[in-house]
């Protein structure tokens, strides 16, 4: 534990990763892990050392929900996600960083300073679970608890190059988890593989995640190439046809044109999220004490929310709705989809608008596009890490399944990252063997 310890302080000073890290609880924690051990008491997740987001209330640790209206908030009981893990053995390292309350892609922070990209510090993480992704990435721990709105857990893997996984919405509790908007609000997971994520899903009872994939041979696999309004940067394009080849080499792949099935899917999401984020903030405080307390950003999309009709938000739940039923028909035929997580790989610090082909829009749009939609539609989603070349930006290939199959979804998704990496890679990063993280004894285990 110390050397984990030793880590997160590092990759904090670097990289700013965390909110907090509760060294002396962690160190208690590892000490009753040893005793366990030793007495062969040991649970399912003993000593696995894990982050969680900022957003996600913890005992006893001060949890900020990424703003400064929230400085010195000291939770008297665990979110829901956190408790099931920790009754199990896992230890909470750090609060990893997030965007103010979670709205927004970037995990940027006037207030607490900007998290960096754990591999170009000029480019973001994605967010706004970005602490996880950077403190994995940078191989401070085995995997971490975010949330996923529209894409808070997935984008960060991708652009960080490690694994994220969305469930069904409603397959996690969400008691614990500061809102951004209900009917959107997913919490996640986030892993230095598919596997390190399983591990955790098992014991949070997706039950089954970490079974055989042999029952899914016969599964027909979507393959999206990209969505039409915002087709995906060229370096991305090239990194997922690769993958595509090698996955269709074992699993049978069929193109798929989506048409317009995504066609005012974000705007929709967009607003969604300014009329169910307006209640949450407007129903616990009034205007002035908002703009006194909260960032920029943050009142600047509040001030749009108070002028979002009951219209509006009725017309985008239609859209929705119809996004979904489309989804639904294609998905009856294909039961997995593959594409893209996002269309480009890390922008740089600062970054708002982006021009990818012949789109131009901002980043939280171009980041959203491809993850936001599986949000309206609940459906399970996991991103998996491409190979890239030397000096190359990671690149996550977004694997969908349908609502309620999330067990399926994972099991397929650990056999697509098998194929898209072979066994000698080094899944384990601090020691580099080719186990994974979280079966690696020195780190399972707490190194204490």
């Amino acid at each position: 534990m110390r050397d984990t310890l030793r880590r997160a302080d590092d990759t904090q000073r670097r990289l700013n990763a965390f909110a907090t890290i509760p060294r002396e609880r962690a160190m208690a924690a590892a000490l009753a892990s040893d005793r366990r051990y030793a007495e062969g008491t040991q649970r399912p997740l003993e000593g696995l050392p894990i982050g969680v987001k900022d957003l996600i209330d913890t005992r006893g640790i001060e949890t900020r929900y990424g703003s400064p209206a929230f400085i010195g908030n000291i939770p008297s009981a665990d979110a829901a996600v956190v408790r099931m893990l920790v009754q199990q053995g896992a230890i909470v390292v750090g609060k990893t960083t997030t965007h103010e309350f979670a709205w927004g892609v970037t995990t940027a922070s006037a207030a607490f300073g900007d998290t960096l990209h754990p591999l170009d510090a000029r480019r973001i993480p994605g967010g706004s679970s970005g602490g996880a992704a950077v403190a994995i990435a940078d191989g401070v721990m085995a995997a971490g608890l975010g949330t996923d709105t529209g894409g808070s857990v997935r984008i960060p893997a991708a652009l960080c190059g490690v694994a994220g996984f969305k469930p069904t919405h409603g397959a996690l509790p969400t008691q614990g988890v500061f809102p951004l908007a209900a009917s959107l609000d997913h919490p996640g997971l986030l892993g230095a593989s598919v596997g390190d994520v399983s591990i955790l899903a098992d014991a949070l009872g997706i039950v089954g995640s970490s079974g055989a994939a042999d029952e899914l041979d016969d599964a027909r696999v979507g393959v999206i190439c990209g969505i039409a309004s915002l087709p995906p940067a060229s370096d991305v394009a090239c990194a997922f046809a690769v993958a595509a080849d090698a996955l269709a080499s074992a699993l049978p792949l069929e193109e798929l044109n989506a048409g317009d099935l995504f066609s005012g899917s974000f705007d929709a999401f967009a607003r969604i999220v300014l009329a169910e984020g307006g209640l949450v903030h407007f129903g616990r405080r009034d205007s002035d004490w908002i703009a006194a307390h909260y960032g920029a950003e943050t009142v600047e999309r509040l001030t749009h929310a108070r002028a979002t009709r009951v219209e509006d938000y009725a017309l985008a739940q239609q859209a929705r709705r119809k996004f979904a039923a489309g989804l639904q028909r294609l998905m009856a035929r294909h039961r997995f989809l593959v594409l893209p997580a996002t269309p480009c790989t890390a922008p740089l610090v600062g970054q708002t608008r982006l021009a990818i082909g012949g789109w131009t829009g901002s980043v939280r749009e171009a980041l959203m596009t491809y993850t936001a939609p599986f949000n309206l539609a609940g459906c399970p989603a996991v991103s998996i890490p491409l190979r890239r070349r030397p000096g190359a930006l990671p690149v996550g290939l977004q694997v969908v399944g349908r609502p309620g199959e999330d067990a399926a979804l994972l099991r397929i998704a650990r056999r697509m990252e098998r194929l898209l990496h072979p066994p000698h890679r080094s899944a384990c990063l601090p020691c580099q063997t080719d186990r994974e993280w979280s079966t690696c004894p020195p780190h399972r285990e707490g190194e204490m």
